[in-house]
């Protein structure tokens, strides 16, 4: 179970989460860190080490770093090495965290996750105020013992793989349609198709199955909602639409379903209701002409791939 701590001394919103896991990129071990001071070394550059197919180095001033408000603090930064990277590939984001090693409790008080952007102007990161020298110099809080400490850091570059929608609302455009059926109970073709009407700017129909579609065979009947030429949409594009598709017979008897909300596209030209009505209820309470399907339709907009 992982606990946490608020460095609020350090940094206002600096949370830190105590862990079991060593740091997965790199580990600064520091033995006699005292001799910092005593040799008058304010800055320490770590060795380069890689991460999401760049290198890095960690940077630590072990008395804090005065020019970013750093007094009396251990302050701690990632910066990118290697020549020009950033001018070769662009901005580079990053989510970052810094840890340090409790000795007593075999744990890593891991900073949480913060993401970043590198690029030309800006070649390092890192927190100024990250620990206050008081609470890191105390032997009894595990972070300095014999003289001792151990730093980590993780590197997690984010890149975009490009794939992502555009959602493009548009005005509702409502329409319902209605389609007389004679005969329903007795019908017997295999499926049967209503007139194209056009709702939003796209064309549509009803499909209806009288005896069910191949898993309802015998059934129940099968209705769906189909949008006409789908293929004429440009490649990725979907219409948006919500739907219902109610039955209505003599004696004022209708069946409606709930409304459903789904989107459209060249590779899923049909959605609808597979079970839409036991056949026996068919039998029972549409036996007098004439019966309508009437589909109503609202289109909420398309989608599209990201340019």
């Amino acid at each position: 179970m992982a606990s946490f701590e608020m460095y609020r001394e350090a940094d206002p919103v600096m949370s830190k989460e105590i862990r079991d896991v060593v740091p997965a990129h790199y580990v600064l071990k520091i033995k006699s860190f005292s001799l910092f001071a005593k040799n008058n070394m304010g800055k320490y550059e770590s060795g380069e080490f890689e991460a999401g197919g760049y290198k890095w180095k960690l940077i630590l001033y072990p008395n804090g770093d005065k020019s970013r408000n750093g007094e009396n603090h251990i302050s701690i930064y990632l910066a990118i090495s290697g020549t020009n990277p950033l001018q070769l590939g662009g901005p580079i984001h990053v989510a970052v965290r810094f840890s340090l090693y409790d000795q007593i409790c075999d744990r890593y008080l891991t900073e949480q996750e913060r993401v970043t952007r590198f690029h030309a102007l800006k070649a390092e990161w890192g927190v100024p105020r990250y620990m206050p020298l008081k609470i890191f110099a105390d032997p009894s809080n595990g972070y300095l013992v014999d003289d001792t400490c151990i730093f980590g850091v993780e590197v997690f570059v984010i890149k975009s793989s490009g794939v992502g929608e555009c959602l493009t609302l548009k005005a509702s455009a409502s329409y319902t349609h209605q389609w007389k059926i004679s005969r329903l109970p007795s019908l017997g073709e295999d499926y049967l198709y209503s007139d194209v009407f056009t709702v939003g700017d796209h064309k549509w129909k009803v499909w209806l199955c009288p005896r069910g579609d191949y898993s309802n065979r015998g059934q129940s009947l099968s209705i769906s909602l189909g949008l006409v030429e789908a293929d004429k949409l440009a490649s990725g594009q979907k219409v948006n639409a919500r739907y219902v598709i109610r039955l209505k017979g003599p004696n004022n008897f209708v069946h409606q379903p709930e409304a459903r909300t789904t989107s459209f596209s060249s590779s899923t030209v049909w959605w609808g209701w597979p079970s839409f009505m036991p056949l026996k209820t068919v039998q029972e309470c549409l036996t007098d002409d004439p019966c309508f399907i009437e589909a109503e339709v609202t289109v909420l907009g398309t989608i599209s791939k990201l340019p």
